[in-house]
């Protein structure tokens, strides 16, 4: 009888049914999420154990052991059963603790810990996509990419996302979804169980955000320069690459700084837009979750290929993308290695970039403003007082003819008078500079429409919308010959002479608008 007692009992345990959750996440790849889904089979056995499968990394195989000591830390039970965790699909590579809170909540709801009144209005688990990484003493921590998994919410017609508390903020930019912000697990387990409640994050009223939203340096605070800023006024206004040339201290990284206070605040999208951005790679304030200012980066000469354009084993962004809708700053240009600055001509050109990698590609969105920055000659002085005339050649010679015909203003930036210096008269100010912007680029939008801007004419479009009277074709002409431009820098030109006339408010492109944009090439003339 005991044998046969004992047999029982190992065919029922051999044959009892597992039991299996489903709780809904995201993987992260570039920017973009994708729908993941963690999936908790239970099997009751005599030796507990855990193996998490589906292309997961390091950090997350050693997510059950932080789980673990969450779970019982919160003062729930842990199951004595043979655990597999399935990330779903199996196809993409899992990486980092943003798995850690569904994985709890997946275990949780398999063993029943996770168990809802019936015939009670408590939302279900499947309703919510859910992130974030556990402390062992079950608080949840920030994540990645909090908005972007709003928007994948959003967009799967989801009622919404529980992300830590850190995080909610930032999700809560995206239109359509409740946004709930843990502090720690047992919360989110008593709002399941309806025992409890998560709150909502307020709404987000980004528009008034983005009106609030002040530059750090005004143009008025730059002493002189007065040339430099009409270069600037005219590369903000047509949406124009920019390279400033004078020696050390003259106010280049100063006015690269204030450039985007000229330029139209972002729309509500384009805020989102670089918000996301700076969310998937966790570099947004805890106080300020909204981007609502236009990015500048600055990345030092030293900084990689990767860097610069992003990159890596998992494709991260780099500085290119983070100053999407907005400015990256190269000061130093010519110091830059000559392979970075190369890397630069397929986001100046089509706006994103492109990483290919063994299990694919992604693409990132790289729409800026390049404004740069160098010496005359390599110890920072100008030519009469620091070296030759050849030497300054050949500072001059690291930079490539392709790229320098990309950039489409070249301006000097002379070193500051004293008695300029001293003086109480400011200047040009942003907000004067500010205004003239907003009026041209009116006009281009009432002529070209609300997303074509200058600097993205084409030469078909160019012929259409930047007509020349007689006049400032010959002189047009004339420069061709004696500078020996490129076709690029041809349509260049009048690009820089369209904007030039949209300032002015002319509708017609004539002589002088031409002329001073010849005079922005600067280093075609060197050459």
């Amino acid at each position: 009888m005991t044998l046969l007692r004992n047999r029982s009992c190992r065919s029922r345990h051999l044959y009892h049914r597992p039991v299996i959750s489903r709780v809904h996440s995201f993987v992260l790849q570039g920017i973009d999420a994708v729908p993941c889904e963690i999936e908790a089979d239970l099997t009751p056995s005599e030796m507990p154990s855990t193996r998490i499968v589906g292309l997961p990394d390091a950090a997350v195989r050693e997510s059950i052991q932080r789980v673990r000591a969450a779970i019982l830390n919160s003062g729930f039970r842990v199951p004595r059963s043979h655990a597999t965790i399935n990330l779903a699909p199996a196809t993409i590579r899992k990486e980092g603790p943003v798995y850690d809170l569904p994985i709890a909540l997946a275990i949780l709801q398999a063993s029943g810990t996770i168990h809802p009144p019936a015939g009670n209005s408590v939302p279900g688990v499947d309703e919510y996509l859910v992130a974030g990484e556990v402390a062992l003493d079950g608080r949840v921590r920030s994540i990645r990419g909090a908005v972007s998994l709003g928007q994948l919410a959003a967009t799967l017609g989801k009622r919404g996302v529980i992300v830590p508390s850190a995080n909610a903020a930032e999700a809560a930019i995206v239109d359509g979804i409740d946004v709930h912000g843990a502090t720690c697990l047992r919360d989110v387990v008593a709002m399941f169980n309806g025992a409890g409640s998560i709150e909502p994050h307020p709404w987000v009223d980004m528009e008034s955000v983005i009106a609030d939203a002040r530059p750090e340096i005004d143009f008025a605070d730059v002493r002189g320069q007065e040339t430099a800023k009409r270069a600037i006024t005219i590369a903000a206004a047509g949406a124009h690459n920019l390279l400033m040339i004078g020696p050390a201290g003259t106010g280049k990284t100063m006015m690269a700084r204030a450039l985007p206070g000229v330029l139209p605040p972002l729309s509500r999208a384009e805020a989102v837009e670089v918000t996301r951005i700076y969310s998937s790679v966790g570099r947004l304030a805890r106080r300020r979750p909204l981007k609502a200012l236009r990015p500048v980066r600055a990345p030092h000469h030293t900084a990689s290929a990767a860097a610069i354009v992003g990159g890596g084993t998992v494709p991260r962004p780099g500085d290119v993308t983070l100053a999407h809708r907005g400015v990256l700053f190269l000061d130093e240009l010519p110091e830059f290695a000559r392979n970075v600055l190369e890397t630069l001509r397929q986001p100046l050109e089509d706006g994103c970039v492109t990483i290919a990698r063994v299990h694919g590609s992604v693409k990132f969105p790289a729409k800026f403003m390049l404004v740069a920055a160098m010496n005359p000659t390599p110890r920072g002085g100008t030519i009469d007082d620091d070296v030759s005339r050849q030497a300054m050649d050949r500072y001059l010679a690291k930079l490539s003819g392709p790229l320098v015909d990309r950039i489409d203003i070249h301006v000097e930036v002379p070193a500051v008078p004293y008695r300029t210096l001293k003086g109480t008269r400011c200047g040009t100010g942003t907000d004067a500079m500010r205004a003239q912007v907003s009026e041209a680029r009116g006009r281009q939008t009432e002529r070209q429409g609300p997303r074509l801007l200058n600097a993205e004419l084409s030469g078909r479009q160019l012929d259409r919308f930047a007509a020349m009277d007689e006049p400032a074709s010959l002189l047009l002409g004339q420069a061709m010959g004696e500078l020996g431009l490129s076709a690029r820098g041809y349509d260049k030109i009048r690009r820089v002479s369209r904007t030039i006339a949209d300032l002015e408010g002319s509708e017609h492109v004539q002589s002088h608008h031409v002329a001073e944009a010849i005079q922005y090439r600067l280093l075609d003339r060197v050459r």
